[in-house]
């Protein structure tokens, strides 16, 4: 359907045609809440298409109405990026694969489709993705639109390995851009927040199929910040957990192998004690803080002992998250990282040594990526060191996270970080312009493919446009 013929349907006929894809009013799924717990909205509406032409459509009534259209996959973001308070749309029945090319190693698939999809249809070809980050629930698009990481110094964001996007601009018509064409949108959407287009199919990049060999060791963290380079560098794959109170840096080093599977890990240890014994100390915690220490220094011990593993590549890459949390992340420039994690630990020992400090839950998880030239990506021009924190949500019941995340902000944005996209944080257009030479041509292409602002929600109108909209204006309640 063609958009002038589009614009003969009467506002009656197109609520009628795309009744069958609404969100019933009454039906849970009708509000929308993120996997993390931490932001929930109550849209006008929530669409779900199952093909292109009905995400046209839903334009189309947006357009009409003057009504703001979020698309939105599975909501792994622990911000409040694909809340809205006008149209969602959600994507996840626009999963399929369309192409898989092995010769030429790349894939097409439609953007709502999740990484545990795309592994399975990746598998049956005997392919896999470079590389990923800690778990696969999330959908392509999402991945793309945060410039979402794994970790690996020479290894990009996942945004890199994408090849083209064909998307649904806000007019109702289709563009595909890639490096070679309509590379400015290209840029602009590989770490575009979902503002550019819906994202209808994603090329990227895969390799041949393959298995890592990851070892672990636990290690003094003075031991880690002295050696740290070295370490970096000693593998393919190298990312660290840090659990404060014990001053111990678990490492993990992954490179790519040959040999057999031959996983790690011990049920009972790490799945029963390690997760329902561990929630459970962590619910007291709640409201005995001086609790949070041992519950601390026994995950560590826990994961204390050295391990080898060898699986398929995607089970070493992702890790359990284990509950519902507060998380927030920052991309420090390599160089700056070593002393960024002293000061961060220096402020750490101080609140433990007062009686009314704050008392973190664990660990702290560093991992790395190379540089890129994606605008908005936090790696582009540096080398990066990715550093995050959590507080966990044991059984979905609230915890103290701000005088925590407030102290360690505090430092990383001295040591020139910048917040990974899908996290909640507090800049404004002023401070992502000083951080991003070219935030100001992503905003003018913005304005170029979305004059109306029609795919512009409360995240992107507060921090890239600098509207006056409060950040917990989708909080469920306070903390």
């Amino acid at each position: 359907m063609s958009i002038s013929s589009r614009i003969k349907i009467s506002t009656e006929k197109l609520y009628q045609v795309l009744e069958p894809i609404v969100v019933p009013s009454d039906d849970p799924r009708a509000s929308f809440t993120n996997w993390g717990r931490t932001f929930s909205c109550k849209p006008l509406a929530i669409f779900e298409p199952v093909d292109e032409q009905q995400c046209e459509l839903v334009l189309e009534l947006a357009r009409r109405e003057g009504k703001v259209v979020r698309a939105a996959g599975v909501g792994h973001s622990p911000s409040d990026l694909a809340c809205t308070n006008g149209f969602m749309l959600r994507t996840t029945k626009l999963n399929r694969v369309l192409e898989v090319n092995v010769e030429k190693s790349y894939v097409i698939v439609q953007g709502g489709i999740t990484l545990n999809k795309l592994h399975e249809a990746l598998g049956k070809y005997n392919l896999a993705m470079s590389n990923l980050g800690s778990i696969s629930e999330q959908t392509l698009a999402g991945v793309v639109t945060t410039a979402t990481h794994g970790s690996g110094i020479e290894y990009k964001v996942l945004s890199s390995y994408v090849l083209s996007l064909t998307l649904l601009l806000a007019d109702g018509s289709r563009v595909t851009c890639s490096r070679t064409e309509n590379p400015e949108l290209f840029l602009a959407t590989l770490s575009g927040l979902g503002s550019t287009g819906v994202i209808l199919t994603i090329k990227m990049e895969v390799e041949p199929a393959y298995r890592l060999k990851e070892q672990q060791e636990s290690v003094p963290f003075e031991y880690f910040a002295s050696n740290m380079e070295r370490m970096v560098n000693s593998a393919e794959h190298v990312r660290f957990w840090w659990y404060p109170t014990m001053d111990t840096v678990r490492c993990s080093y992954s490179s790519r192998t040959a040999e057999p599977r031959n996983p790690a890990g011990n049920w009972w240890w790490h799945s029963f004690i390690g997760y329902h014994v561990v929630q459970f100390l962590l619910f007291l915690g709640r409201y005995f803080q001086f609790v949070n220490p041992w519950i601390a220094n026994l995950a560590c011990w826990l994961v204390s002992e050295k391990s080898v593993g060898v699986d398929d590549s995607h089970r070493i890459f992702n890790v359990d998250c284990r509950y519902p949390q507060h998380t927030t992340e920052w991309a420090v420039p390599l160089k700056n990282s070593q002393a960024c994690l002293r000061e961060f630990r220096d402020w750490l020992n101080q609140e433990f040594a007062d009686p009314h400090g704050v008392r973190p839950h664990f660990p702290v998880e560093i991992r790395f990526s190379a540089s890129d030239d994606i605008w908005l990506s936090p790696s582009n021009g540096q080398q990066t060191c990715w550093i995050g924190i959590v507080q966990y949500k044991p059984y979905g019941f609230n915890v103290p996270y701000r005088r925590l995340f407030t102290g360690f902000e505090n430092i990383v944005s001295k040591y020139q970080g910048r917040p990974h996209w899908a996290k909640a944080h507090k800049l404004r257009p002023d401070d992502l312009r000083k951080m991003y030479p070219r935030f100001d041509d992503f905003v003018r292409v913005l304005e170029s493919v979305d004059p109306q602002g029609i795919l512009r929600n409360e995240y992107v109108q507060r921090h890239i446009m600098g509207r006056p909209i409060d950040g917990r204006v989708f909080k469920p309640r306070k903390a």
